[in-house]
């Protein structure tokens, strides 16, 4: 099984924490639209033998693609690869493009996930982090996509210089109360080349802290955990059945194609990226070319990408699956190295399934954890 990723590089406008690859002009939108279909005919080779069974619309923003677009890019899929029965089908929106109209036209695609960018339910949070939307919006938006989709998610940051806990644990109240079966939920971070970054620096806004966004997240866990949404990620909560599909392919070190610019790709022994560039990326696929670097992974690669992810996770590091994959010698450095997090409470392994788990506490410092177990 394997899963598919279209990044979509167009925003309405850039939100000042955000780094991720797009353009807020649309101006080349059909030749990326060309650009992204040709890529999927010439790539189809790569996932030769296997079904997809989840297919995912990122970006960017993914939600300024009109029924049509969506569509012509469905054709391409169904048409050079396998698609299992009941796939998986994401799409990642901001409420201000989930108009009632647009909402009913999506539920007739194929589209079965919405995926929101909330972010938060108040207005000047909002205005902070330069979103195109309100919180009337946001509201509104998420009233419409539940009477029509079953399987939504939304996303929301805290940790925010202005945002108090009383203020967060309001933010998640008001998420509650809509019955989501699933949260997304990441700290504010500070990322270099963004406005947000920028801002820090000259002194317009405070600095994140790290100490408020432990205390959010703190009540994350424990708010979503009373509404019984389970933390199966560090960073995402869901009722049973209700867990993203195409994100534990990820954790679970499964094959994925990634198509657009910036996009990345693996396939269990590569991991591979598209160049981050629009006009050069059109220009490649125009030519037949693939513009991809390409990381051949060493076995060492694929041991510190496991544990790194896998600890992410509530079904943790496995020493069976390390032994089997890797060695012995893995699973001894493993063992060895754990004992110190073990013994600081922050790391427990599990004696039924033989898997090394993050305690509650240790579930804040997953990162430090697990480049302590990588094997350098």
């Amino acid at each position: 099984m394997a899963g598919i990723y279209i990044h979509i590089p167009f925003c309405k406008q850039a939100c000042y924490y955000c780094d991720f690859h797009f353009s807020t002009s649309l101006k080349n939108k059909q030749d990326m639209l060309t650009a992204l279909r040709k890529e999927l005919e010439l790539r189809a080779p790569e996932l030769e033998g296997e079904s997809l069974k989840t297919i995912y619309f990122g970006g960017g923003t993914p939600s300024l693609l009109s029924v049509s677009e969506l569509a012509s890019l469905f054709e391409v899929i169904y048409k050079n690869y396998r698609v299992v029965a009941a796939p998986e089908i994401t799409m990642e929106a901001n409420p201000d493009d989930l108009s009632s109209e647009k909402i009913t036209q999506l539920s007739k695609t194929k589209i079965n996930r919405l995926s929101i960018g909330i972010q938060s339910f108040f207005d000047d949070d909002l205005q902070f982090m330069n979103r195109a939307h309100t919180a009337s919006e946001a509201k509104k938006s998420l009233t419409t996509a539940l009477t029509y989709f079953d399987n939504i998610t939304i996303d929301l940051i805290y940790g925010l210089p202005q945002m108090s806990s009383k203020k967060w644990l309001r933010n998640l109240q008001i998420a509650f109360d809509f019955q989501v079966p699933h949260i997304s939920s990441y700290a504010l971070t500070v990322e270099k080349k963004t406005a947000l970054h920028a801002f820090i620096q000259k002194g317009k806004v405070p600095s994140v802290s790290e100490s408020k966004s432990l205390e959010h997240f703190n009540l994350l866990v424990a708010s979503c955990e009373s509404q019984g949404l389970v933390q199966y990620e560090i960073s995402n909560f869901g009722k049973p059945d209700y867990f993203s599909k195409h994100n534990t392919s990820y954790w679970k070190g499964e094959k994925y194609l990634g198509i657009g610019p910036s996009a990345h790709s693996f396939n269990t022994i590569e991991r591979a990226w598209n160049i981050s560039n629009n006009a050069n990326y059109i220009r490649a696929i125009q030519k037949n070319e693939l513009p991809l670097t390409i990381e051949k992974l060493t076995i060492n690669d694929r041991f510190n990408e496991y544990v790194m992810t896998g600890l992410r996770t509530v079904w943790g590091v496995s020493l069976p699956e390390v032994i089997k994959n890797y060695g012995a010698k893995y699973a001894t450095h493993l063992k060895r190295n754990a004992q110190k997090f073990t013994a600081k409470n922050l790391l427990e392994f599990n004696d039924k399934s033989s898997c090394f788990v993050l305690t509650k506490k240790g579930k804040f410092l997953a990162d430090g954890i697990a480049s302590d177990l990588f094997i350098i």
